[in-house]
């Protein structure tokens, strides 16, 4: 997961929510991993 796919996720969860993300949610894992990948050198691609 890149953080790029990671904020288009986000934007739009946001966008359908009222503007906030729940805890938990798709959004926020897709931001935790996308995080945990740029840490480890990991852009998600082969």
């Amino acid at each position: 997961m890149t953080s790029g796919a990671a904020s288009r996720i986000q934007g739009a969860t946001a966008k359908s929510g009222g503007g906030g993300v729940a805890k938990g949610s798709f959004a926020a894992r897709a931001q935790s991993a996308a995080a945990k990948n740029s840490g480890s050198g990991n852009s998600g691609k082969k």
